[in-house]
């Protein structure tokens, strides 16, 4: 009770000045009621019927005019007060927050169908994209699948269902030249980014075995974690590696020049220099959720570094409703009154 009446104000006090017109109406009141004493000479020599056309007034009595003012100063005040704007409680509101977008970049090349983990790599991949949109909560997450070339699978969203739709479609069958070109898959990372609002801040998570190849990856890393955008990486497989599946029954592996079978392995080293260049985490994805769960929350704490520091508003649920309601209801009785005399008149 004592907190709800510290909460009590109105919006628009300045209405509640109307309400000393009561007064000089109260005053007014009075003064007829001594002039209408006046005339009590003249009742002596008028019939009472006659006295109020001889006057040119109504002659109510005291009783009826009080319980008029009564009436009229109550319903006064209660549209007064409803004008005033009572209210005393309240919602807090985000209002704006600094948006905080995580692009997946996946790996779906060839090696990524490597059995190392099962049941394979890309599979594991794409279980870690399930177990990070599952644990987000408030990050915009956009999906890039690469290979020779790098293909928009998800824009930047909140629609973390519609992720969880294309996710199962992702397959190294997309791409017809295989390869890990990390790099294009970063250039098409930074026109999604640059679509963003720009006070949004951004982040990269690579989920790949490190099968690159490619000149200039961290000098590029470096660039974008220059620019407030941190890379961070999920490593996917074993340091000892497995045979690259090949195509067809007829090809069960890839061979090299010498007629082996093509080992890929986890280039641990690799992926970890190039997350240190983008001032991001590197993580060895497993089967449990604190992989992705550390990542997400270094984007949050990267979203908000001082904690929460979104602006808020404070939204006061108006409370003129009830006062403007019980005004109607003392209103009723003047429109019933009103109608009562327009059906008399037209009989």
């Amino acid at each position: 009770m004592v907190e709800l009446l510290s909460a009590f104000h109105f919006s628009e006090p300045a209405w509640l000045w109307a309400l000393l017109l009561c007064i000089p109406v109260a005053v007014w009141l009075l003064l007829s009621r001594r002039l209408a004493g006046s005339n009590d000479r003249i009742r002596r020599y008028a019939d009472a019927d006659l006295l109020p056309h001889l006057l040119g007034r109504s002659t109510a009595s005291s009783r009826t005019q009080w319980q008029r003012y009564a009436r009229w100063a109550c319903l006064w005040t209660l549209l007064v007060l409803a004008m005033a704007g009572p209210r005393w409680d309240f919602t807090d509101v985000q209002l704006f927050r600094p948006g905080a977008n995580l692009l997946v970049l996946i790996d779906i090349s060839r090696s990524m169908k490597v059995t190392d983990v099962r049941p394979t790599r890309l599979a594991r991949a794409r279980q870690e994209v399930e177990d990070l949109l599952n644990q987000n909560r408030g990050i915009r997450v956009g999906l890039i699948g690469f290979a020779s070339v790098a293909h928009v699978v998800s824009p930047v969203t909140e629609d973390m269902r519609g992720i969880h739709r294309v996710l199962s479609a992702l397959d190294t069958s997309l791409v017809r030249l295989q390869g890990s070109r990390l790099m294009f898959a970063l250039e098409r990372a930074g026109e999604l980014i640059a679509g963003q609002p720009a006070e949004s801040v951004n982040s990269l998570l690579i989920i790949s075995d490190g099968d690159f190849e490619e000149q200039g990856l961290e000098q590029r890393l470096q660039e974008l974690a220059t620019a407030g955008i941190r890379v961070h990486i999920l490593g996917i497989g074993t340091p000892e590696g497995d045979a690259v599946p090949g195509e067809g029954r007829n090809n069960p592996w890839i061979m090299n020049r010498t007629g082996q079978p093509v080992i890929s392995a986890l280039n641990e080293s690799l992926l970890q220099s190039l997350a240190k260049a983008g001032n991001g985490l590197y993580q060895r994805a497993d089967y449990r959720e604190r992989d992705t769960g550390k990542i997400l929350a270094e984007v949050k704490a990267q979203a908000l570094p001082g904690g929460d520091q979104d602006e808020r508003t404070r939204v006061w649920n108006e409370r003129f409703y009830w006062l403007a309601g019980l005004a109607l209801v003392l209103l009723l009785p003047l429109f019933r009154r009103a109608l009562s005399g327009y059906t008399t008149r037209n009989a």
